[in-house]
């Protein structure tokens, strides 16, 4: 609230700041619940760096359909400790009908998405990538709808608060397409991107640069290595607790990607890696289009069926249980006896002909 002894330069330094932190807010004392749905290419890293994140020394283990845990961290000393609840999404992209539990209209305000993309299987990264996304947008703008007609504010908040991520006086303000909630790309297991070939890095790294900045989303490439996990913390850090937000960037094709969401430029990424003739033979409405369609020359994708997890977590002996396992398989015994029995009772059957 500013006061009447606030000259012009108080209040313009104080809507400066404001707008630098917008989560600054939050009055003194009070709580702050984050949300963070970590999702992506199985076996990809996802519980690795959710671990990190919370500073939890344990083993990961695989994760089943969608997990849950969270954590708890003081903004400043002797003050009440924030949450974050973070959400995983096991499967790959064989539960996608999961991702609508996290996400609700209750919680939307303070919910992010956080997509590992494993780097060393670029013929899946596009596909993954998309079947993800898109499923989780068209949820959100589900809730942005209803919103829209019980709450309008909230809902306009939403989309300003993504748009914010570019200047208005940025040359890409009106190209881009910003996701509707606030979005980081994480491209996992680097050491072994790294031995790729270099014309292999570069596809891969300008695609993913291009997504993440049409998205409004901030991009960094990380592995097990504790240097590279650090720096994927301070971006989940900041969307979980508000932690300042990182300004650095590493664009340079031969190290490791970082690219907070807005400090990227069209211009700097430069055109899609491919020939002004292949490119000219390409059809494609927007240029998301464009760039799938190059980056699919050179990585043909797996099929939507090959990514599926097909493994029946109950043959899982992670989740064994002696009782439960004793009563399936007598439930599966009566299961093929009826199946056997019906099958003879329709052979008996006389049926007209005519």
């Amino acid at each position: 609230m500013p006061k009447p002894s606030d000259t012009l330069w108080d209040l313009a330094i104080a809507e400066v700041e404001k707008r630098e932190n917008p989560d600054d807010d939050v009055k003194q004392g009070e709580v702050w619940e984050k949300s963070i749905l970590f999702m992506g290419n199985k076996n990809g890293g996802k519980t690795t760096i959710i671990l990190r994140c919370l500073e939890r020394e344990e083993t990961p283990k695989p994760t089943l359909a969608l997990e849950y845990t969270f954590g708890r961290r003081a903004r400043r000393h002797n003050t009440p400790k924030d949450i974050a609840h973070f959400w995983e999404l096991g499967g790959g992209t064989s539960l996608l009908e999961l991702i609508r539990i996290p996400i609700t209209s209750h919680n939307i305000r303070s919910f992010a998405v956080v997509l590992v993309l494993d780097l060393s299987k670029p013929n899946e990264l596009w596909t993954t990538m998309e079947n993800l996304l898109q499923v989780t947008r068209n949820h959100v703008n589900k809730i942005l709808a209803k919103l829209e007609k019980t709450n309008p504010e909230v809902a306009a908040e939403l989309k300003q608060k993504m748009r914010n991520n570019l200047q208005r006086d940025h040359p890409d303000y009106e190209l881009v397409d910003p996701f509707p909630i606030p979005l980081v790309i994480i491209g996992s297991k680097y050491d072994i991107f790294h031995e790729f070939d270099s014309e292999m890095r570069k596809i891969i790294s300008k695609t993913l640069r291009f997504v993440s900045h049409y998205y409004g989303a901030s991009l960094v490439f990380t592995s097990k290595s504790e240097a590279l996990l650090l720096k994927a913390r301070v971006l989940i850090n900041h969307l979980a607790f508000g932690y300042d937000k990182s300004k650095s960037v590493s664009v340079d094709p031969s190290k490791p990607l970082f690219i907070p969401a807005g400090l990227d430029s069209l211009s700097q990424i430069g055109p899609p890696p491919a020939s002004d003739s292949d490119i000219g033979k390409m059809r494609a409405n927007t240029p998301l289009e464009l760039w799938k369609k190059v980056f699919e020359k050179t990585f043909p994708p797996k099929s939507s069926c090959d990514l599926q997890d097909t493994k029946d977590p109950a043959q899982d002996i992670q989740y064994a249980e002696y009782e439960v396992d004793v009563m399936r398989a007598q439930k599966n015994q009566e299961l093929e006896q009826y199946k056997r029995n019906a099958s003879k009772s329709w052979k008996e059957m006389d049926f007209d002909s005519d």
